[in-house]
């Protein structure tokens, strides 16, 4: 989501999505019920939030206001006063976690800008895999960028655009970006939200009462009593004027859609639906698989909190090994990778976790957790075990290995700082210090979401992460292996 280097070398071990959106219009208290919707988003980014809200006047037109600032949305937004500044009928909104260099408030969304045409919000989940050129190009024609956010691409070229009606200019726009996206976008007409033509990022829509709703995922829905409709469909853009017209546009033709199956993995919450599917009974089938492709003989299936919990029980359940909680979380304590500095990041691994020492003391046990990336976290988690009594540790991946970094709105290291990219699985068993160490299959997480196996001539999912499959063009990467043909440094935030 910003436009310096997304894989600067950092000292995190969980993948990180990196925002999460919300909209809503035709409701009463639309910034209310959108600060509740980012709240059941929090988990996709805890860094930063932002509410932008419309307020339409009886004669015509209407003002934009805008709320934003580092923390949590019940930080930024603890008080009826702090709502009370957004009035209005339609908002959006948006939590990140940004990367290295673009943690400002300059950066936080939704991103504003008067154009021709009037106020544009715009509020963006994923990333723009050729925005530094795109950035190179419009700033030696005279723009001048405000942020160094890959979205604010978006909106310059809204504005340069010679189409007549902001909707082809905006259908323009994203003709020439690559990349991953879910956009929700607000005009004085109303909202527009759109997925990109792979439908890498998820967008949901719903209703209650008159009023319709979007967000990254269902949970936000259940939160505010909303009623899912279905979701946004890959390459689709979907407007709702204020009287509470529906009109839906496909600009970009039928492509094959490769949503992100770390989706399913890790990113959205349990207790949401993604393409239908609840997640959490995905997490159980994906446990399950691992029991079958990767035995062993223990006493206890234990889980990593809180994200290994769904794939222990189907882990479990296969293989009639007893489930328990042998590690504690303290739920006092954010996201260990949500942590900006290094100093904080190390603190929080040692005070996340504790192991349950009476019930792990003298047994041998499965430990389950969704993924490993550079290894410090599980050998962490192993250790403790192991200082806890544990007479072995087996541990169990509910993901293939992350061999590869991910450009589409996922943080990442660079592939250098990946353990499955530059190790086999048995050096990354030594590494950590487990007893056995084995992951899911990339045919069995297929499996586990439904599908026969994984289509290799055309993938369901955009899983590159994994495989280095990668579905669209990277430009910007491009660039970089080859930096003779940047002519212009891309501004960093102090």
């Amino acid at each position: 989501m910003n436009l310096t280097h997304p894989f600067l070398d950092r000292d995190g071990d969980k993948l990180r999505e990196e925002c999460g959106i919300f909209g809503v219009i035709g409701a009463k208290d639309a910034a209310a019920m959108t600060a509740l919707g980012l709240h059941a988003l929090q988990h996709r980014g805890q860094e930063a939030v932002g509410i932008t809200s419309f307020e339409g006047h009886a004669k015509g037109g209407g003002e934009f206001y805008s709320r934003r600032g580092i923390g949590h949305v019940a930080q930024v937004f603890s008080s009826p006063d702090s709502l009370a500044e957004l009035p209005g009928h339609m908002a959006s909104g948006h939590v990140r976690y940004s990367t290295t260099g673009g943690s400002g408030l300059r950066n936080v969304q939704p991103l504003f800008a008067d154009l021709a045409s009037g106020g544009f919000a715009i509020a963006h989940n994923g990333n723009i895999s050729n925005a530094m050129r795109l950035k190179r190009d419009l700033v030696q024609k005279g723009a001048i960028f405000q942020s160094t956010s890959d979205t604010e691409v978006i909106i310059h070229l809204v504005a340069t655009s010679r189409y007549p009606t902001l909707l082809d200019r905006f259908v323009d726009a994203l003709r020439m970006v690559e990349g991953a996206y879910s956009l929700i976008c607000m005009t004085k007409e109303g909202i527009i939200a759109c997925r990109d033509p792979l439908g890498i990022r998820p967008l949901v829509m719903g209703r209650i009462g008159d009023a319709i709703v979007f967000a990254s995922e269902t949970v936000a829905f259940d939160v505010i009593g909303a009623e899912l409709i279905r979701s946004i469909e890959p390459g689709e853009l979907v407007q709702v004027d204020h009287a509470g017209t529906i009109s839906s546009h496909r600009p970009f033709g039928q492509q094959s859609p490769r949503p992100c199956i770390f989706e399913h993995v890790y990113f959205s919450r349990p207790d949401s639906l993604m393409d239908g599917q609840s997640v959490y009974e995905v997490r159980k089938r994906i446990g399950m698989e691992l029991a079958k492709e990767a035995p062993a003989q223990a006493d206890l299936v234990i889980p990593v909190p809180d994200s290994g919990v769904p794939a222990a029980i189907g882990y479990a359940q296969q293989s009639g090994i007893p489930f328990e909680l042998g590690i504690i979380r303290s739920h006092y304590v954010g996201r260990t990778f949500i942590q900006p500095s290094d100093g904080a990041r190390h603190a929080d691994v040692k005070r996340k976790h504790n192991a349950n020492r009476a019930l792990v003391e003298g047994r041998k046990i499965i430990l389950i957790d969704d993924s490993i990336v550079r290894g410090t976290t599980s050998m962490k988690i192993v250790q403790m075990m192991r200082d806890a009594g544990a007479a072995e540790v087996h541990m169990r991946i509910a993901s293939p290995p992350t061999e590869h970094s991910c450009f589409y709105g996922v943080d990442t290291p660079e592939r250098s700082k990946l353990l499955a990219a530059q190790m086999d699985i048995a050096a990354m068993a030594d590494f950590i210090h487990a007893d056995s160490l084995a992951f899911v299959s990339i045919d069995g997480l297929y499996r586990a979401v439904g599908e026969a196996k994984r289509k290799p001539a055309c993938p369901q999912f955009c899983d590159a992460c994994f495989t280095g499959d990668y579905p669209t063009t990277l430009t910007d990467h491009t660039d970089r292996e080859a930096p003779d043909l940047l002519t212009l440094p891309v501004n960093k935030v102090a």
